[in-house]
């Protein structure tokens, strides 16, 4: 895995009774989705099975954080601003 993979995070969504957030890691040529904090993999698009491993244990240690990154997110600014 290059170490140039970017990382993006949704705002916060509700599903269920439970709040997730959305993980998706990018590449010249490779992305992968995942629901924080479970780890779930949405969607694999060219990660080997290792990276998907790797990145997966990434969400589960830095959930906090990841957490605190998508509170900071507010959609509609962002919708209004384009």
């Amino acid at each position: 895995m290059s170490e140039d993979v970017k990382m993006s995070v949704s705002a916060p969504v509700m599903k269920g009774n439970d709040k997730i957030v959305y993980v998706v890691f990018e590449d010249v040529a490779v992305s992968a989705e995942f629901e924080a904090p479970s780890g779930k993999l949405v969607k694999n698009t060219g990660f080997a099975e290792e990276d998907i491993a790797v990145l997966k244990d990434y969400i589960l240690n830095n959930w906090e954080i990841i957490f605190d990154m998508a509170k900071g997110i507010d959609p509609m600014k962002a919708f209004l601003e384009k």
